[in-house]
């Protein structure tokens, strides 16, 4: 099980071995990393420089400042913005989505660009969101995407699309989602010093329907990686970008 990718294709690769099947959690791409602003797109563009100060103008959650420098940027680019990042989005998704083993069970994280995905996808890989499928005799429900926040990333969508979502996938074994519950030692990010969107929805859905455990990512350094809502075992599924090291599902 593995979430939040951004790049990492060499440690993706290795990431299946000994397991029945692989899951991610989607955030695929890598556009600007920010414990090393040298590596994505946005660096590759635009120079490590203009990479620290938007990551300096995001941390302090100026996030005004950060869109009118973006904005500055791109502007000054040669090409239509648009067909810019779409790619070197292809590039990454051509390696990352080659690294995956087979089977893979996949759903987008907030960066990722789902139109895009179906090309890259292989057989043996199976993209789901707000869907459900068995692995191993167990139900697992997957809900891709983030909701909406001032940074704009690609996949966010409004409160109740992501809430549509979680109800179509109902009761199941394991609820796998790219953003966690609405719960604050879940959605703080202790190095970017700010309470990520986790969804109320899902939160509301666990203590509802009770699942074994409810995975997920999108939060880099969370306060608290797990932690018991009721029955169910919330678990951070880790930032494969950094560690290059699965998380494993055993019954």
């Amino acid at each position: 099980m593995v979430s939040d990718v951004h790049g990492n294709a060499r440690d993706l690769a290795r990431a299946g071995e000994g397991a029945d099947a692989l899951i991610c959690l989607g955030d695929l791409i890598l556009f600007l990393d920010y414990a090393d602003h040298s590596r994505g797109i946005f660096p590759d563009l635009f120079g490590v420089e203009n990479a620290d100060r938007i990551v300096e103008l995001r941390t302090a959650r100026r996030f005004g400042e950060a869109r009118e420098l973006g904005a500055r940027l791109w502007a000054g680019l040669d090409g239509d913005r648009a067909t810019v990042v779409e790619q070197a989005v292809r590039k990454q998704y051509a390696e990352l989505f080659a690294a995956f083993p087979a089977p893979t069970y996949a759903t987008y994280g907030n960066v990722d660009m789902p139109p895009l995905w179906p090309e890259y996808a292989r057989e043996g890989t199976t993209v789901l969101d707000g869907e459900r499928v068995e692995i191993g005799g167990r139900v697992f429900g997957f809900v891709g995407g983030g909701l909406r926040t001032p940074m704009r990333t690609p996949f966010e969508i409004s409160d109740e699309e992501y809430a549509a979502k979680i109800e179509a996938v109902g009761e199941v074994d394991v609820l796998c989602t790219h953003i966690p519950p609405d719960v604050p030692e879940l959605v703080y990010d202790t190095v970017a010093r700010r309470f990520e969107r986790g969804s109320r929805a899902l939160l509301d859905a666990i203590r509802r329907t009770r699942p074994r455990y409810a995975l997920f990512g999108h939060v880099h350094q969370p306060l608290v990686r797990r932690m018991r809502v009721g029955a169910t075992e919330c678990v951070n599924v880790g930032h494969f970008a950094r560690t290059g090291t699965p998380w494993a599902l055993t019954w």
